[in-house]
């Protein structure tokens, strides 16, 4: 989506990631500089633009944006349950918890509205529990579609978020909306295209994660949590994982660590200081392709910084109130 005051786009990224992932190491693009720590608050003066579908979404159901921010706050204030997993979780993964706190209630203030506990996630996993669900595409399977020839260069790498980013790229380059030996393949991203058997256009659990999202977490969180590792061949067990909050909270910890460690390796700024950034860094995505562009961005303008999206701007504006909710 197009964001105003964001420094990075996804139409750029797309250009520039072959040169990232497709090299021997993401961090060898990047030449030695000094890190730079991120100024807290806000770079913005007002709000970026919220996307439309938000709008449409929230007022659909005669709801508003701020009793959504109340409702999760009220959620998480009283699961204490929870908070604790993300205080655990934060400090198993290096950060402090107002980053996950500051993820969470963006995603249900913007995206999608909270249940009234986490433990209902839990007894929502359950109810999937006895559906069959693959990962497939025209009953071709992921994970045999991902060994063609178009792939061999991502099947070389062993982590496994630079092999599923790798399976992205090149389903964006070779496959999308193109004829290739002779079938027509949608128009659509790796993710929707690959990962959405029966639940198109959503995501899962407190922190709102894509089964591609907990794929690409999956090596970081074995070693850090001690989980199992996730195969796109047991979608079920992905969407345990994501929906259950006494594992998903691990993942999303994983993802904020992600995004601080592609920010500090390829950009050279620690953006563990504001939350803002690590927010919007959640709600987008693809991380280190963005500190990729930033980074040829600063060689030019040394003096450009990332900038929140309006989701990030949320975190910012309102992060006494988030930090009171870790009290």
């Amino acid at each position: 989506m197009a964001i105003s005051g964001f420094h990075f786009g996804l139409s750029i990224a797309r250009k520039l990631l072959s040169s990232v992932l497709l090299s021997s190491a993401v961090c060898l693009t990047a030449p030695a500089m000094a890190l730079e720590v991120m100024p807290t608050g806000n770079r913005n003066m007002e709000q970026p633009p919220i996307p439309e579908a938000s709008r449409v979404r929230t007022s659909s159901f005669q709801r508003t944006y701020e009793k959504k921010f109340q409702k999760i706050l009220r959620v998480l204030k009283r699961d204490r349950t929870l908070l604790n997993r993300i205080r655990v979780a934060s400090e198993r993964y290096g950060f402090d918890p107002i980053h996950l706190v500051a993820a969470i209630v963006g995603e249900h203030t913007y995206n999608y509205d909270s249940l009234d506990s986490a433990q209902s996630y839990y007894l929502k996993a359950i109810q999937y529990s006895g559906i069959r669900l693959e990962f497939e595409l025209d009953d071709e399977h992921v994970s045999k579609f991902v060994t063609r020839p178009q792939f061999d260069t991502c099947n070389q790498f062993e982590q496994s978020s630079r092999k599923w980013r790798c399976y992205e790229q090149v389903w964006r380059e070779e496959f999308m909306g193109k004829v290739v030996d002779g079938k027509q393949f949608p128009l659509l991203p790796f993710n929707r295209t690959f990962f959405y058997p029966m639940f198109a256009g959503q995501s899962f659990g407190i922190g709102q994660l894509t089964p591609l999202t907990a794929l690409k977490m999956s090596d970081r969180v074995e070693t850090i949590s001690g989980f199992s590792p996730l195969s796109p061949d047991n979608a079920m067990e992905i969407y345990k994982r994501v929906m259950d909050p006494a594992t998903s909270i691990d993942y999303s910890a994983a993802v904020i660590a992600d995004a601080i460690e592609a920010y500090k390796t390829v950009a050279g700024i620690d953006i563990s200081t504001n939350p803002g950034i690590t927010a919007t860094l959640y709600n987008l995505g693809n991380p280190w392709e963005r500190a990729e562009v930033l980074r040829k961005k600063r060689e030019k303008e040394p003096e450009v910084l990332p900038s929140e999206n309006y989701y990030g701007w949320l975190a910012n504006e309102r992060l006494e109130e988030l930090r009171a909710v870790l009290k």
